[in-house]
């Protein structure tokens, strides 16, 4: 058994503490030790790779995914997610460190010095920490780690406020257009690469179409050697990574065919001389060990902190997202609180030792998880190949071509572009998911990706606000053998009360959506109170006019005084034919009232109670109740019907009945 679910969630700062000492070694050790060899395998390639995508040395691809693994496990709350490198923050990193070094006065990446001037510029830049001497490289990292050590705080500071639940709001559609989009992005960022070109990351909005023309624009640059080398790799992960997924039942751990890749290309390399005969660019010195500790960039912050803002966001709700996902899979709860403050830690502390930002990854969690991932000891056990790598392994990655990293990234796309063979299926389950989709998707990739994730919370806001808005009033009929109350449109066998319709309203009544719900129950009820009053005015004007032009006014006034019942009855449309008396309107789905929506209610009762029709509310639930006792809409108990006014009925039934033994003991409520 695995740990109770109440421990899970009173874990405290530091998880681990609770969960380990329960630690079931003969049940759990070997699928850990299992799971953990295979991603750190796995994450051994696509650290190096992924350094490519946040602009940064493969080394510090190295040292996040190490460092991350290890703090995850200490603080995080799912027994089953893998923290590291992922895709999408490591492109939105790269645009920052990018943008950066234009700035900064850094030429293309190839340029591994900078100009006399621009080191002047930069010197009034840097702390004591970063000497003039720092070159394109060193500035990049330091750039990518003080964006991650700003995402940090951003998490932690929203996990000390207690403002875990703002995941909520960004829904799996919103989530999965953004991803797909900025999958996009880094497809066309890695098409360079792919063919050997040393052409600049374009900065600002529509970098899409930007790295298309560069590319187009260099085709005659084309460095054959890259050309083939990835063409040959592509040939040979493809197939083999569909064969891994097919199979993924029946094999016990992926075949790591990526790692068999990356040592076959890196060997062809080196002894090829690729890079001395042919220019094919290469990873280059890969230094083992660690670096000692490192302030981040201060004066920095200011440049970085909305960009550092968006990455703490999509880091957190990715994490979350998965966390949660994998949690209800296997039966027991995250806190995410607990998971803030995890990704946030995994950001600060690693941002000291020159990482870049991290989250959870979904491609990695699956093969952690199907391995046989029991705790997060499988993570310390990834953390353990990463040290060997880091300590003995990585200076042979020397002559690995930078192509071939490319194609790894490239073959890992797979899954976010798979999305779009889902859209039809998307469209036809939910019109308004699939459009959150389509346009958070559409911006990300083809405008910028920050705005696709901004436009898309916007346009799910808009979504949810519009469904208020389009809520209808539904006429209710009552079934012929029991109690119980359904639209009469959707169902048949309904039966109406005789002068009693009832009518339900299917949204909550506030300021937004509050003239909407006067005009749809107008509207369905067949009579507008307010054109009736209006029309019954101008009707009196013309008897009085008739009445002194005839010198008969005493008879006319008695004559409109007789004539004032019926005009309820004959401004009815056919669905309402019969004489209405009573109004009940079904509360059950109005899930709260604000000031607007109480004043609202206030008027439809004296608009239609101006005509002889009394409204009665019944299965208000408790918060309804207590906005319209603080709203002024029961009237103070004077002598009158005041606390006839304030009788609150349970049930649909309770209401009709009171209504239909009032109007029998007062006789007709239209002449009252």
């Amino acid at each position: 058994m695995h740990p109770k679910e109440s421990e899970i969630q009173n874990t405290g700062f530091v998880p681990i503490l609770k969960w380990l000492p329960r630690y079931q070694l003969r049940d759990w050790i070997l699928g850990d030790i299992m799971s953990g060899l295979i991603v750190g395998i796995l994450l051994v390639p696509q650290s190096i790779a992924y350094s490519l995508l946040a602009s940064q040395d493969p080394i510090y691809g190295l040292y996040t995914s190490f460092f991350s693994s290890i703090i995850y496990a200490l603080l995080g709350t799912s027994r089953h997610i893998s923290v590291g490198i992922f895709g999408v923050l490591c492109l939105l990193v790269g645009q920052v460190v990018d943008r950066e070094l234009a700035l900064a006065g850094y030429l293309t990446e190839s340029s591994g010095i900078i100009s006399n001037s621009s080191v002047e510029a930069l010197a009034g830049l840097r702390n004591g920490s970063i000497g003039v001497e720092c070159d394109r490289s060193c500035y990049a990292i330091t750039v990518g780690a003080t964006v991650t050590f700003t995402a940090g705080v951003y998490q932690v500071l929203m996990g000390i406020f207690q403002v875990g639940f703002v995941s909520v709001y960004l829904s799996d559609s919103l989530l999965s257009g953004f991803a797909t989009g900025a999958s996009l992005t880094i497809l066309t960022s890695q098409i360079k690469y792919l063919l050997g070109l040393k052409i600049p990351r374009p900065q600002g909005w529509f970098t899409l179409f930007k790295t298309w023309y560069g590319i187009l624009t260099n085709l005659g640059n084309t460095n054959i050697c890259d050309l083939v080398t990835s063409l040959v790799c592509l040939l040979i992960l493809i197939p083999t990574k569909e064969l891994n997924d097919r199979f993924k039942a029946k094999l016990k751990a992926p075949i790591p065919f990526e790692l068999f890749v990356v040592i076959i290309a890196t060997l062809a390399s080196h002894f090829g001389h690729f890079h001395t005969n042919y220019g094919s660019g290469v990873a280059g010195d890969i230094p083992t060990g660690f670096l000692p500790p490192q302030l981040p960039l201060w004066s920095l912050i200011p440049n970085v902190a909305v960009d550092a803002f968006s990455i703490a966001i999509v880091g957190f709700a990715i994490t979350v997202s998965l966390s949660e996902m994998f949690a209800k899979k296997h039966g027991y709860s995250v806190d995410a609180n607990q998971e803030m403050y995890a990704i946030g830690f995994c950001n600060i502390l690693p941002s000291f030792f020159r990482c870049f930002t991290t989250s959870a990854a979904l491609t990695k969690t699956l093969v952690k998880e199907s391995t046989g991932c029991q705790t997060q000891i499988s993570g310390l056990i990834t953390a353990l190949i990463l040290l060997l790598v880091l300590l003995v392994i990585a200076p042979l990655f020397y002559s690995l071509q930078k192509c071939v990293l490319a194609v790894i990234i490239v073959v890992n796309l797979r899954g976010a572009l798979r999305k779009f063979t889902d859209i039809p299926r998307m469209w036809r389950v939910n019109r308004v998911d699939a459009s959150v989709w389509l346009v958070t998707m559409a911006t990300s990739a083809l405008v910028n990706t920050e705005l696709g994730l901004l436009i898309g919370v916007l346009v799910s806001a808009f979504c949810v606000l519009g469904r208020t808005q389009q809520a209808h009033v539904l006429e209710l009929g009552r079934a012929t053998t029991r109690d119980h109350y359904e639209d009469l449109s959707s169902y048949r066998g309904l039966r109406r009360h005789a002068g009693i319709p009832v009518f339900r309203y299917e949204a909550p009544i506030y300021y937004a959506n509050q003239s909407l719900f006067k005009k749809a129950l107008y509207k369905c009820v067949g009579l507008d109170p307010v054109k009736e009053k209006s029309r019954r005015m101008k009707e009196m004007r013309k008897n009085d006019q008739k009445a002194e032009a005839t010198g008969l006014n005493n008879v006319h006034s008695e004559e409109k005084e007789a004539e004032a019942g019926p005009t309820v009855t004959l401004m009815l449309d056919e669905k309402t034919s019969y004489s209405m008396r009573s109004l009940v309107i079904d509360c059950s789905c109005i899930l709260f009232v604000d000031t607007a929506g109480v004043n609202a209610l206030k008027e439809v009762c004296k608009d239609y109670g101006e005509l002889g029709v009394k409204i009665v509310l019944a299965q208000c639930n408790t918060s309804v109740l207590d906005s319209l006792e603080r709203g002024g809409y029961y009237p103070e108990n004077k002598g009158g019907d005041g606390g006839e006014s304030k009788i609150i009925f349970f049930t649909i039934t309770d209401a009709v009945h009171y209504v239909q033994s009032h109007a029998a003991s007062n006789g007709d409520y239209q002449r009252k």
